[in-house]
């Protein structure tokens, strides 16, 4: 393996639910270049979202004869396996680990890399906001399809590469560099729990939390805050991020949807970027974060 060798991974989903996955498109980049690209429609086995499907394209229809995650996993399992796994955001780890707990499939042994964690440690522009993928891209030039996985994938591995040869920092290093702080430690004496940790993971999102959640407002808050999220009450231009309570989601195939779930949906539709979890998604997202460690 070379200093440039990884597979970058993404997904796109159903629905807000993670483990909703409808395509997978992986990219494997050897000595800084994509030598092998794979993507696949996927049946979800699930309801269609009417504001994924306007992000994505992907229809019910489309995935009517595409294999179920349990088929394709293994072709999955066998690109991974191993490798440094480069993707946008924790996300697509946990919707992969989502995914295969909902099939009751061991999840397969990598090394995972967000490459959204370099990009803000490499360019001090993106150190606190606007390091999403579309952003980036165009920053660097980049040019890409949004929204298709394949296209994802090939992208955020264009941009790792950017990275490693702006920073002059190799992949290696950068699995243990990528856990660094960016900022300088911030007092904790007399802050709120609520203030957002500047070198948390999602540090720079607006976050709004809706509907019946299992844990308490302040607890979630502090949750969110300790990730680097401002919590904001209700939804506005400025939200990137709404975390659904499960019991709300569960409700979703009947259109049943709060009235910030509806608001922030009616901006996706006009263009805002704003990422929609469910609860456990989004619980599960910042355990994996904690618990992550740089290799040995």
């Amino acid at each position: 393996m070379t200093a440039m060798d990884f597979v970058a991974l993404d997904f796109e989903t159903a629905n807000a639910d993670l483990s909703s996955i409808c395509q997978v498109g992986i990219a494997c980049f050897l000595e800084g270049k994509v030598q092998f690209s794979w993507e696949s429609l996927i049946d979800p086995r699930d309801y269609f979202d009417h504001v994924n499907i306007s992000i994505h394209g992907i229809t019910p229809e489309m995935v009517a004869c595409s294999p179920t995650w349990d088929h394709v996993y293994p072709a999955i399992t066998q690109l991974l396996s191993g490798s440094i796994v480069v993707s946008h955001t924790a996300f697509d780890r946990v919707a992969l680990q989502r995914a295969c707990e909902r099939a009751g499939l061991p999840v397969c042994s990598c090394t995972w890399l967000d490459s959204t964690r370099v990009v803000r440690r490499t360019w001090e522009c993106f150190s606190r906001s606007g390091y999403g993928l579309a952003n980036v891209a165009e920053y660097l030039g980049i040019q890409y399809a949004a929204h298709n996985a394949l296209e994802d994938a090939r992208c955020a591995g264009e941009v790792l590469i950017r990275a490693l040869v702006a920073s002059n920092i190799d992949l290696r290093q950068w699995l243990v560099r990528a856990h660094h702080p960016i900022h300088a430690p911030q007092p904790v004496d007399g802050h709120s729990p609520y203030e957002p940790d500047p070198n948390g993971h999602f540090f720079g999102e607006v976050l709004v939390f809706t509907g019946a959640l299992s844990l308490t407002r302040p607890e979630a808050a502090a949750i969110a805050a300790r990730a680097g999220c401002t919590v904001a009450d209700g939804v506005t231009k400025h939200t990137t991020m709404l975390v659904v309570g499960n019991q709300d989601i569960q409700r979703l195939a009947g259109f049943e949807k709060s009235a910030k779930h509806r608001k922030a949906e009616a901006l996706i539709l006009k263009g805002q970027r704003i990422q929609i979890l469910t609860e456990s998604d989004f619980l599960t997202t910042i355990a994996c974060l904690e618990n992550a460690a740089p290799p040995a």
